[in-house]
């Protein structure tokens, strides 16, 4: 239109029945891309069910950017248990016996916080579950990770600055699972 003289008319019933075709059209391709994407999550989803006397885990909530029993990332436990179920309350949540040192904690847990103990693994110690005892966990099941020392110190230039680093020793760990920080 710029280089045409004269006025023109910018907002017209054309260009809104445009507007409106394309406005129409996104909206059937997003319903698309959803449907296409709740088939993909149903496949892998599986409803767990459990029954009064069964066992289950309890996923452990770390603080983000903690280190995890001398394990960063996604290696390091995420649950400590197995405790046994005593009821079912409601559709998805479940009642846990819960050790004296839990006591401050509600018993009762979503479906998603668990993770069910299978009869021939339940007394055989996995490398991501962890005692009560190794940890201290709050009332809102989140424990943290303390430095104990700086074994270490050392500095590395780049081409605009000079990074600190140290090496700590985290409690609870030796001094081979010292990290750099």
């Amino acid at each position: 239109m710029w280089n045409e003289v004269g006025e023109h008319q910018l907002f017209g019933p054309d260009l809104i029945r445009d507007a409106k075709k394309k406005v129409m059209l996104i909206k059937d391709r997003l319903k698309i891309a959803q449907s296409r994407q709740k088939s993909y999550a149903d496949a892998r989803r599986k409803d767990v069910e459990y029954a009064p006397g069964d066992r289950a885990y309890l996923r452990v909530s770390p603080l983000r950017g903690v280190k995890r029993f001398g394990i960063k990332g996604k290696l390091a436990p995420r649950f400590m248990g197995p405790y046994k179920i005593l009821e079912c309350r409601g559709e998805v949540a479940y009642q846990l016996e819960l050790p004296k040192a839990l006591s401050g904690v509600h018993g009762v847990f979503h479906v998603s916080q668990l993770k069910k103990c299978h009869a021939e693994l339940a007394d055989i110690p996995l490398n991501d579950i962890v005692s009560l005892e190794a940890i201290q966990l709050e009332k809102d099941l989140t424990y943290e990770e303390k430095p104990i020392k700086i074994l270490d110190t050392e500095e590395r230039v780049t081409c605009t600055k000079t990074i600190k680093l140290c090496k700590f020793q985290w409690s609870h760990h030796t001094k081979e699972e010292a990290t750099w920080e």
